[in-house]
């Protein structure tokens, strides 16, 4: 609350359902952030406390939880990683009241004020993997297949405009319900149709169920995979046998050879040990989310809706991902392509600079 010695941010990552499986990272990554920052001078002098929402609930649930967080003052800020039905939610009931670090990857914007947008998004994520894709494999004709909510439609609709016109298309699209563990439909539809690869806008355990029966059906050795979602826990809950293939693009993977992410993974391992939850882009989000509001608070002196007009567009800072550049309330930063390989990542190139 304005005026108290701590900064309290309402952090909500889920806990449950089929993007839970994300959890334990974004959890540890959350808790690394905050004591980092309370070992120096917190966020603008004063210390950080976490109020943890389980964004794994119905996008109802979590908004109004966080909306009586807001309501009674309990909280400054919102940050973590969730889905986009979330955040539509939260936006519903709190938009322009508290600061709100958004820390997965997105649609492309929100124009809530208040609203920053830090995750990749389709530009600088997804369509500039496909133009690799087809360079060097040669896939040229798409079926989407994605979970049934706003960040997969609109990704999907996105990247049908954007290839339309060029050496590759999207012939078709499924969107199956979250909590999907079923996809032999789908799998009927991928054997029979005219397609050479798969974009995966599927979350968490829903991707893991697809990657196994996709194995299973034989479709891996002709049909390549790419995924804007796809991290560390997910290769290793399908298992080895299920990751041949795929493709992946982010802004972070475990084992990202730069001078900042080795630094990164070093503090994360020696503070939570070899058995620590996967390091992964999705849990490194919310480190990020929570660091952004902490810069937030150095540049404008506080994080009230009030203050962050002095946040410059434009704006460089480092970053475990490497040089990120505020444009508008949207982040721009490096993006990178990895190959699975077996239970580990393989960067194959970078695809995207800020």
């Amino acid at each position: 609350m304005p005026g108290s010695e701590e900064v309290t941010i309402a952090f909500v990552v889920p806990r449950q359902g089929p993007t839970g499986i994300y959890g334990p990272s974004c959890l540890a990554c959350g808790q690394l952030a905050v004591e980092q920052l309370n070992a120096r001078d917190g966020i603008a002098g004063r210390r950080v406390e976490l109020v943890h929402v389980d964004g794994g609930r119905q996008p109802e649930v979590v908004a109004e939880e966080v909306g009586r967080l807001v309501d009674s003052g309990r909280v400054d800020a919102v940050a973590g990683w969730h889905i986009s039905a979330v955040r539509v939610a939260l936006t519903r009931r709190i938009g322009g009241r508290v600061v709100y670090a958004f820390a997965a990857m997105h649609e492309g914007s929100d124009d809530t004020p208040g609203v920053f947008m830090l995750g990749e998004r389709p530009v600088n994520q997804l369509l500039p993997a496909t133009h690799w894709i087809r360079e060097q494999h040669g896939v040229r004709r798409w079926a989407v297949v994605g979970n049934d909510y706003v960040y997969p439609r609109v990704t999907g609709a996105v990247a049908e405009s954007a290839l339309r016109g060029t050496d590759s298309e999207i012939v078709g699209a499924s969107y199956v319900p979250l909590g999907t563990t079923d996809f032999g439909g789908v799998l009927h539809e991928l054997d029979g149709g005219d397609v050479e690869g798969v974009i995966m806008l599927l979350m968490g355990q829903d991707a893991v169920h697809f990657n196994r029966q996709f194995a299973r059906a034989g479709l891996s050795d002709r049909l390549l995979r790419l995924s804007p979602a796809i991290e560390e826990n997910t290769l290793l809950a399908a298992g080895p046998g299920a990751n041949e293939g795929l493709y992946a693009a982010a802004a972070y993977f475990d084992g990202l050879a730069t001078v900042e992410s080795n630094e990164f993974a070093r503090e994360y391992y020696a503070r939570f040990g070899a058995w620590a939850p996967a390091l992964n882009a999705v849990g490194e989000s919310c480190y990020e989310a929570i660091h952004f509001l902490a810069r937030l608070g150095k540049l404008s002196g506080s994080i009230t809706m009030d203050a962050i007009g002095a946040m410059p567009s434009g704006h460089f800072y480092d970053s475990p991902r490497g040089l990120m550049r505020l444009d508008g309330n949207l982040v721009d930063q490096d993006v990178y392509l990895a190959a699975a390989d077996g239970l580990e990542f393989r960067i194959q190139e970078q695809i995207a600079r800020p």
